[in-house]
């Protein structure tokens, strides 16, 4: 897609706010919007070596669209809501299926195939074919969510718009994400990986590999195929030692079972609570 007028007219407003108030700079705004809503942009990209490409310019476009929209009264029946951002409509032809209660942003994009219980999407975000938002469970702005990932219930996965350099949350394909985990400041999760319940990753939470002779420890990013499962570890302060949170990787997805197999197999084998 030719993005090259659009990201200038983006840029631009960006540097120069008084343009907010043009018929042109909210125009392209809006599109950038309407390109999110749709799945034919995002605020970042895989790329063919393996590594993620944050759109910067989009991000941008996603936090001018605050200030030109006004608040409203919008609702459904007898529920109603006051703010200055669309829900998604006619789920029926995107061909995802939302349970009541669930609420997804306009500008979020959700693929045909997706499933959202009583949930919510955010602006920005992007959910791929085939995912469970479970109950409860949040998706917050800009976060990319791949293909057949489960995320359980009461799961919060949080939003990354400012600064917009930052890299949001990816949760790769197939992972399964367990009921009460946290995944927040642009961690990354690894294709095929399982997070067992109450698993906290940060930007900074250790991340310890302990099925080897010696620890292998990562930060804010857990490796494709994990089973992780929370953790502490001894930390020395002026007042004693102290257990800290940290995140523990137990074993790997066996090659021999497929995907949705696999997942079970995983809690079962090495005990992780779903």
């Amino acid at each position: 897609m030719e993005t090259t007028k659009l990201r200038t007219d983006i840029e631009a407003v960006w540097d120069d706010r008084s343009l907010l108030g043009t018929e042109r700079s909210q125009a392209a705004i809006r599109q950038v919007i309407e390109l999110l809503d749709k799945g034919r942009l995002r605020t970042a990209e895989p790329l063919d070596d393996g590594t993620w490409r944050v759109n910067e310019w989009v991000k941008k476009a996603v936090i001018l669209y605050f200030p030109i929209q006004k608040m409203r009264k919008m609702g459904c029946g007898d529920i109603e809501f006051f703010d200055k951002m669309e829900t998604k409509q006619d789920f029926e032809a995107l061909g995802v299926r939302v349970v009541p209660n669930g609420v997804a942003r306009y500008g979020s994009y959700l693929a045909p195939g997706v499933i959202m219980m009583p949930s919510y999407v955010n602006i920005g975000a992007y959910v791929d074919s085939g995912t469970m938002v479970d109950t409860w469970a949040t998706v917050g702005s800009c976060a990319q969510i791949g293909k057949g990932v489960h995320l359980s219930g009461g799961v919060g996965i949080g939003g990354v718009l400012e600064p917009v350099q930052a890299a949001p949350v990816i949760v790769e394909d197939h992972c399964f994400v367990g009921s009460r985990c946290i995944v927040v400041e642009g961690a990354h999760i690894g294709a095929e990986a399982v997070l067992g319940a109450n698993v906290v990753i940060t930007g900074s939470t250790k991340i310890i590999d302990v099925t080897g002779p010696e620890p292998v420890q990562y930060k804010g990013y857990v490796p494709p195929r994990s089973v992780v499962i929370p953790g502490s570890y001894t930390k020395r302060y002026p007042a004693g030692e102290y257990q800290v949170p940290c995140a523990l990787i137990i074993g790997q997805r066996k090659e021999s079972t497929d995907r949705k197999t696999s997942l079970n197999d995983a809690l079962r084998d090495f005990g992780v609570s779903a």
